[in-house]
């Protein structure tokens, strides 16, 4: 089956602080509600988002599933307990055939109740979506910058969370955004067979 790359460029309008030089800064993904192993195994097998310096005061989080299981990303929350964000300015629904509107059904990651500290969504900072999502555009809040996102995102004081539908025996998980991958092993962990993850996983329940 042919890869499926799932981007959701979430872009972050910045203030008026010179641009940050990191950029492509990569993040795993943790899933939270294990409700199959094979299903978790895939997802953190699969699934990264990609934070770079996109120029002109912005940020861009591309949400990349780099294949070949089948999984699509549903619904994204945001918990901004470093308040860098600011509110929603503009969803991008470009891509045909994808309604994709602000304020995700649940409204709370799935599961982000059993994660310590609890994942809660900030007010208004979720979309939901028939897969795959496209774009996001934030406002981020008076003085702070593309190194504040990153900083925050280090310390998970910004949280990213994605819930998951469409693997191949029909279930869902959901995730949280993990540590961050050494360039390039982003394209490395694309790579990473999802049998041996879930047979670590596995292995752990023994």
């Amino acid at each position: 089956m042919m890869k499926r790359l799932v981007l959701l460029a979430v872009v972050i309008a910045l203030g008026v602080h010179p641009a940050s030089t990191r950029a492509n800064i990569t993040y795993s993904f943790e899933c939270i509600t294990n409700n199959k192993a094979t299903d978790a195994a895939t997802g953190e097998a699969q699934l990264l988002v990609a934070a770079s310096d996109a120029g002109g005061n912005n940020v861009l989080f591309n949400f990349i599933n780099t294949g070949p299981k089948t999984c699509s990303i549903t619904d994204v929350y945001f918990d901004d307990d470093a308040s860098v964000l600011s509110a929603i300015a503009m969803i991008d629904n470009s891509d045909p055939g994808v309604s994709f509107s602000q304020l995700a059904s649940p409204g709370n990651l799935p599961g982000g109740n059993t994660v310590v500290p609890a994942f809660v969504t900030t007010l208004g900072f979720s979309a939901d979506s028939d897969p795959p999502i496209v774009a996001i555009i934030f406002n981020l809040q008076s003085g702070n910058t593309f190194d504040s996102v990153i900083s925050s995102m280090d310390t998970s004081d910004l949280r990213i969370g994605i819930h998951v539908q469409g693997f191949y025996c029909g279930g869902s998980e959901s995730f949280i955004n993990n540590g961050i991958i050494p360039a390039p092993g982003a394209v490395v962990l694309g790579g990473i067979g999802v049998s041996l993850i879930g047979w670590l996983r596995m292995r752990k329940t023994l």
